[in-house]
């Protein structure tokens, strides 16, 4: 047995039992105890000390034992020493009690019965009694369990599953409301979903008609209905000209420190959402054609522009003549 627990194995296996236990009883959060407590890493050293202490008293009274026994009694106590685990004593009881079973001296009288077949005899072993307390363990749980989930109600699996979901959902919608808004312009998409684009309206007609009108034509600020676009007319180029303002000067501000990036995100998808409509007295456009988008009011500008030219010099013909 000696030569299974060797002081190599015995201190290490202690000390580690020490560490979780210590471990367990500290309140320490998430750091270790011996980093919010240092003080504790003194505790360690004292126990390492005091295991040290004891293997070296053991092992000087083992030496002394051993140097006034008989040479049979050393050798006895050698054996004893080098013994496996199945073949110790207190295994060899601890099976017994488990299993419950008879030596072979006690089969004849104890448990042998008068049933044979073929020469083969047949033994009345009774069941281990680790076995016995097993079923009656999960008769009794079957007991508790018909009665709680059956007669008094309790919530099984599913319902529990689906209250920690419900229970989960809200957390997250609770930590949502003060948790960094990790929306920027890589991970922005276009929204169409109607809840978002009425949220975006609803900030756009707060914070953004004063410049563009409430339909989106456009004042001091550019018309948004058209497909012309200073800064660019995808939902990205939208995005970040709301979080970082127009041209240096004479452009939109930035609006990141009073609008949530999420929220800027609804507002550029609501103000794309305008784009095709007709706006009341819409500006002319300005910027360059967005690619992919058809121009629409900026043919219609340079039309009217094209005919009042055309007019003027009519007009001067028939002067001259």
């Amino acid at each position: 047995m000696k030569k299974l627990f060797p002081i190599y194995v015995r201190v290490p296996l202690l000390l580690t039992i020490f560490y979780f236990l210590v471990e367990f009883t500290v309140d320490s959060g998430d750091q270790p105890s011996y980093v919010k407590y240092p003080i504790i890493l003194v505790l360690y050293g004292l126990f390492v000390l005091i295991l040290i202490s004891i293997e070296v008293l053991v092992a000087a009274s083992n030496k002394i034992l051993n140097a006034i026994l008989t040479p049979e009694q050393r050798a006895e106590q050698e054996i004893e020493d080098n013994k496996s685990i199945t073949e110790s004593d207190w295994y060899k009881n601890l099976m017994t009690k488990l299993t419950r079973s008879a030596t072979t001296e006690d089969e004849q009288a104890a448990i042998m019965t008068d049933h044979e077949y073929d020469g083969i005899k047949e033994l009345d072993n009774l069941l281990p009694p680790w076995w016995v307390a097993l079923f009656y363990i999960t008769a009794l749980f079957s007991v508790v369990y018909l009665a709680k989930y059956h007669v008094f109600g309790y919530d099984n699996q599913d319902q529990e599953y689906l209250k920690e979901v419900a229970q989960a959902e809200k957390d997250i919608a609770l930590y949502k409301l003060t948790a960094p808004d990790t929306k920027s312009v890589d991970n922005v998409v276009l929204l169409t979903e109607p809840a978002d684009l009425a949220k975006g309206k609803a900030i756009y007609e707060t914070n953004c008609v004063a410049c563009h009108k409430a339909d989106g034509g456009g004042s001091i600020g550019p018309n948004l209905t058209d497909a012309y676009w200073i800064l660019g007319g995808d939902v990205k180029d939208v995005f970040n000209t709301i979080m970082e303002g127009g041209r240096s000067g004479k452009g939109m501000v930035p609006w990141k420190d009073v609008i949530k990036p999420s929220d800027i995100e609804k507002v550029a998808s609501y103000v794309l959402s305008l784009q095709g409509t007709t706006p009341t007295d819409g500006k002319a456009p300005e910027g360059e054609l967005h690619a992919g988008a058809e121009a629409t009011t900026a043919p219609a500008a340079h039309d009217l522009q094209a005919e009042t030219a055309i007019d003027s010099a009519a007009v001067i013909n028939n002067i001259t003549e």
